[in-house]
C-alpha cells in the first residue's frame, strides 16, 4: 500500500513539474501599431531628354519601356539648311586652298626677283599680304565649317541619364524646336512613395523599418524596408515619404503596394505560438484556470511577431487576459 502510494505521490510531482515547464503567463507587452497605407513605385527623378537645336526628327532610337544608358543616342534631329550651308562651305574652302596656293606661288616668284631687282620691294609685300590674306580667309572658313558641324552633332538627342524610358511624345517627321523634350527618362534608382495621413506624421521618421506584402511585388513572401526621406511638405491632409527596399524592380513606375507602418505604440497580448492549436478553423488556447481545471478558450489569432527572445511570438487580439497561465498543448 504505502509503496502504490509512493508512486502516485512522484507520479504527481513529475506532472506538476512538467506542467510548470510547459506553461506560459500573460502578460501585456508594448508592440507597434501598424498602419495600413498604400505606397506607389516612383523614380527618384524623371529627367526628359531636350533637343539643342530644332529641326525635323530624322529617326528615333528608343521607345516606351527601353533602358537607355546616360550619353546613349535616343533621337537624330534634322535640318536641311544645314546640309546646304555645309556643301556652301566645303565648295569655298576648295576654293580658298586654290587662291591660297597661288598666292603662295606669287610670294615665292616675287621672293626671287626682288633679290634680283626684277621687281620692287612694295610688289613683294603685296604678294607677302595677298597669301597671309588667303591663309587667314581659309582659317576662318575651316572654323565656320567646325562650328556648323558641331550644330550637326547638336542634332544627336542624348539620354541625360541612365533609366527606364516612360515616355517618347513625338514621331518620326515631326518638328520640334530647341529646348523640346522628345523622351522622358525615369533614373534607374527606385523608391516606394508613401502617402500617409498627416495624423501619424508624428511617428514617421528616417530609419523607420515599414513592411508590405511581397504578393504586390511578384514574390512570395513579405518585404521589408526603411524610409530613408520624409517630406516637409504637407499637401491635402497627408504627409509624403520615400522607403528604400530591396528587389523594388525597375520597370513598372506607379505600381500601387500596401504598406504598413508604424503609428505608435499600444499595448497588446503576445504569446509563444506553441501554446495556440486550431481545429476546425477556429484558435484555441489552453487556460489554467484558479481551482485547478484547464480550459479551451477561443481566441483571435493576430499576426506574428518575432522577437529575440520569442521567435514564433504570435499576438492575440482578443480571448486572453493578463494573467491567464497558459499550457502548451
Amino acid at each position: 500500500m504505502r509503496k502504490v502510494m509512493f508512486l502516485v505521490a512522484a507520479s504527481l510531482l513529475l506532472a506538476g513539474a512538467s506542467q510548470a515547464a510547459s506553461t506560459y503567463t500573460v502578460e501585456p507587452v508594448a508592440a507597434a501599431d501598424d498602419k495600413a497605407v498604400f505606397a506607389t513605385v516612383e523614380s527618384l527623378d524623371v529627367v526628359p531628354a531636350r533637343v539643342r537645336t530644332g529641326g525635323t526628327i530624322a529617326s528615333l532610337s528608343v521607345r516606351e519601356g527601353d533602358r537607355v544608358e546616360r550619353g546613349q543616342v535616343v533621337a537624330m534631329i534634322g535640318d536641311e539648311k544645314l546640309i546646304l550651308q555645309q556643301g556652301s562651305l566645303d565648295a569655298q574652302i576648295a576654293a580658298l586652298k586654290a587662291q591660297l596656293t597661288q598666292a603662295q606661288i606669287d610670294l615665292g616668284r616675287a621672293e626671287a626677283l626682288v633679290k634680283s631687282g626684277a621687281v620692287s620691294r612694295a610688289q613683294f609685300d603685296s604678294a607677302t599680304t595677298a597669301a597671309n590674306v588667303a591663309t587667314n580667309t581659309l582659317k576662318a572658313r575651316i572654323a565656320e565649317r567646325a562650328v556648323l558641324e558641331q550644330q550637326l552633332a547638336e542634332g544627336h538627342v542624348l539620354a541625360p541619364t541612365a533609366g527606364r524610358v516612360l515616355k517618347v511624345p513625338v514621331t518620326v517627321g515631326a518638328v520640334v524646336m530647341s529646348g523640346e523634350a522628345v523622351a522622358t527618362i525615369a533614373q534607374q534608382d527606385f523608391v516606394l512613395r508613401l502617402s500617409v495621413p498627416e495624423r501619424h506624421a508624428r511617428f514617421l521618421k528616417a530609419g523607420d523599418p515599414i513592411r508590405l506584402d511581397g504578393e504586390d511585388l511578384g514574390q512570395g513572401a513579405a518585404s521589408t524596408g526603411t524610409i530613408s526621406l520624409v517630406y516637409p511638405l504637407i499637401q491635402d491632409g497627408r504627409v509624403i515619404a520615400d522607403a528604400l527596399v530591396a528587389g523594388l524592380g525597375d520597370y513598372f513606375v506607379g505600381e500601387r503596394v500596401r504598406v504598413w507602418i508604424s503609428g505608435g505604440e499600444r499595448r497588446t497580448v503576445i504569446v509563444p505560438a506553441a501554446y495556440i492549436v486550431t481545429r476546425f478553423g477556429l484558435d484555441y488556447a489552453r487556460v489554467h484556470q484558479a481551482d485547478g481545471t484547464i480550459i479551451d478558450v477561443p481566441v483571435q489569432r493576430g499576426r506574428e511577431r518575432p522577437r529575440p527572445d520569442m521567435p514564433d511570438a504570435l499576438e492575440i487580439l482578443s480571448g486572453l487576459h493578463p494573467g491567464d497561465v497558459l499550457v502548451q498543448p
